[in-house]
């Protein structure tokens, strides 16, 4: 980040710009867009481009494309002033919302694409005579992730709706009620 000052308020925000730039890599967004994000989520006023490439020490066209994707993503909003020739921005504020628009994304761009890549391997492979016994088994595990996947996306569409700070006393009791399986198993 450029310099900022070094007030305490300050230092957190440039840590946690930094940390989520960081955490981008395993979120499966890149580190430039998620320092933006990181940026105008710890900021409570809206930004604009040019405010952003000054904190952060990036160029304006790495600003417009992040922007665009954030955007694109829904993680950030665009805010208009009366008379404001330019546009600010600002990042979606609830936590709740946030994750469940990462993990609606990732889905969508991650998971979705490779189980109907493998739905396409079974059934291509399917079509094929078995003339080895390591031909069905491996169609066999093609299709048990096949059919793992899917049971993801299906739990993931069903849970998405609870994400959401409102449902928190339902998600405990389902967290709980899996821990106390979780336990049970292996106790037995």
């Amino acid at each position: 980040m450029s310099s900022t000052p070094s007030d305490p308020y300050h230092k957190a925000v440039e840590e946690f710009v930094l940390l989520w730039g960081d955490m981008a890599s395993a979120w499966g967004i890149n580190k430039t867009m998620a320092q933006i994000h990181a940026l105008l989520y710890a900021e409570s006023a809206p930004m604009d481009a040019d405010s952003i490439m000054e904190n952060l020490g990036i160029s304006r066209g790495n600003v417009s494309m992040n922007l665009r994707n954030l955007l694109q993503w829904q993680l950030i909003h665009k805010v208009h002033y009366k008379g404001e020739r330019r546009e600010f921005y600002t990042a979606e504020k609830e936590v709740w919302t946030l994750v469940s628009t990462l993990i609606r994304e990732r889905q969508q761009r991650e998971i979705a694409p490779i189980r109907k890549r493998l739905e396409d391997l079974e059934r291509n492979f399917g079509k094929q005579p078995f003339d080895r016994p390591e031909s069905r088994e491996f169609q066999e595990r093609i299709h048990d992730f096949t059919e793992f996947l899917v049971m993801f996306e299906r739990f993931t569409d069903a849970m998405l709706p609870y994400i959401h700070k409102r449902h928190l006393g339902f998600l405990k009791k389902l967290v709980k009620m899996a821990e106390a399986h979780q336990s049970w198993k292996e106790r037995s």
